[in-house]
Formats: structure tokens, C-alpha cells, sequence
């Protein structure tokens, strides 16, 4: 066990750098992950995280200090934890990660979500979550999405990261013109209920950036334009809420044809 409390720690360094930069998570192939949960998921698929990392006081008793029982752990003064700004509220363990590598290739024939310049890191983990807990095995990610496997995206996706494969800086219009299945789109200007919409074979959904939506090329290449029918006094939907409806929607017609 090693008690760090200083900020110039090169140990500290290295996860501040982790924390604030893409570059240098690509750069490592490295990322932190942020609570007992995020990191007991990773370890059911991918084995032991590289480092384990400790409030000082998460060692004093409670779920953390049970979980790292036993094991080699990194301890930092809580101020340094709260100074790696990951999370709003930190939970006390943190995990020094290798990022899955060997992806498979993208598949043209399975369902997917497509995420058009998603900027929001907690918008992105939870289209992620919504993807998976929906069934959905691929995520495709354009240019200028959130770092999918920044620590606030991972923390909103609660381990759906692990069980998705995540494609990242996808040519999304290339995708959906070679695409074998439906490709989907949310809009209101000549858009079908999604409760009278028809479709066969697998579905690829594409949801876009927050106020912006999906961009017009894409828009024009999906081959079904969906609406979400909202009687109440509201005009649009956050992107997630929608990506939810759409995708039980479609698996509730899996389950019950």
C-alpha cells in the first residue's frame, strides 16, 4: 500500500494527465475508471484492472474498503482525488484501466446505434447504457462525439462499454450506404409514428448532437424517418430519452411480434 498526498507526485501526474486528455489515454491505451461497480464490470470481461486507487478515508470501513480488501492498492488524500475533477462526486475507487483493443470490425448486418457529434459526455454514456441494456451490440461514434472512453462518459455507461463494441470517428454516411439492414432516423418533417412505422431485418438508429440533431446528409440517407408522438406540451425530447423510447420500441416488437 502507497500513501501519495503530494500533487507533485509523478504517479498523480499521470492520472491528472489521464483525466483531462483523449491524446494521452490514446497515447497509453489507458483510462480511469470510477466506482466498485464501473470497475467490477470490467474485471468480469477483462480481468484485473492494472492499478487500484483509494480515498485515504474509503479505507476506514463501507463497500470500498471490503472490495480492496486483500489487494494492492494506490492511496490518495482525498484532496487529490477531488482535484482529478473525473466525476461531480467521486466514489472513493478508482482503477487504472487498459482499454480493450482488438476490436471487431464494423458489422453491416447487425443492429446499431449511431451517435452524429454527441457532445455531452453524460449523453453519451447513457446512449451507450441504453444501447446495450436494449440488446444493441455495436456503437458507432462520428467525429466530434465525446471521447467515448473518457472517465464521465464510462461512469454514465455503468459498464455498457464492456459488453458494446465501440467504434469511434466513424464515416457515418459511408456506414449507412452500405449498411444491409434499415437505417433509422428521428425528425418531425415528413416522419412516421414509430408506433405505425414498419420494418424488417436488423435496424441501424442514428441520434444526433444535442439542439442540433442529426446533420441533413444523414438525415436524407435514412431510409425510415421516425416521430415520437408527444401529446403533451413539450416539442422535443432529450436525445437519450428518445434513443430509449425508439430502441425498447423496437425490441418490444422482437419480444412480442
Amino acid at each position: 500500500m502507497k500513501l501519495i498526498q503530494s500533487r507533485d507526485n509523478p504517479f498523480f501526474k499521470g492520472l491528472k494527465r489521464l483525466a483531462e486528455s483523449g491524446r494521452e489515454r490514446r497515447k497509453t491505451g489507458h483510462t480511469l475508471l470510477d466506482g466498485v461497480h464501473l470497475v467490477e464490470s470490467y474485471e468480469a470481461v477483462h480481468g484485473p484492472v492494472e492499478t487500484l486507487i483509494v480515498a485515504e478515508s474509503a479505507l476506514a470501513s463501507g463497500e470500498i474498503a471490503a472490495y480492496v480488501a486483500g489487494r494492492d492498492v494506490v492511496v490518495l488524500a482525498d484532496s487529490l482525488l477531488r482535484d482529478l475533477g473525473l466525476v461531480d462526486t467521486p466514489s472513493g475507487l478508482l482503477a487504472v484501466a487498459t482499454m480493450p483493443s482488438g476490436i471487431s470490425a464494423v458489422n453491416l448486418e447487425k443492429e446499431a446505434i449511431l451517435l452524429d457529434g454527441v457532445q455531452d459526455p453524460g449523453n453519451v454514456g447513457t446512449l451507450l447504457r441504453t444501447a446495450a441494456a436494449a440488446g444493441i451490440k455495436q456503437a458507432l461514434l462520428s467525429p466530434g462525439c465525446a471521447s467515448a472512453w473518457s472517465p464521465k462518459v464510462l461512469r454514465a455507461g455503468q459498464g455498457a462499454h464492456f459488453v458494446l463494441a465501440i467504434h469511434e470517428d466513424v464515416d457515418l454516411a459511408e456506414f449507412m450506404a452500405a449498411y444491409c439492414g434499415t437505417t433509422a432516423v428521428t425528425c418531425l418533417d415528413g416522419a412516421t409514428s414509430l408506433y405505425e412505422a414498419r420494418w424488417h431485418g436488423p435496424l441501424a438508429w442514428v441520434f444526433g448532437a444535442e439542439g442540433q440533431g442529426v446533420r441533413p446528409e444523414l438525415m436524407a440517407a435514412a431510409r425510415l424517418k421516425i416521430k415520437i408522438p408527444m401529446p403533451g406540451a413539450v416539442e422535443s425530447l432529450n436525445v437519450a430519452a428518445a434513443a430509449a423510447i425508439c430502441l425498447f420500441e423496437a425490441l418490444r416488437r422482437k419480444l412480442v411480434p
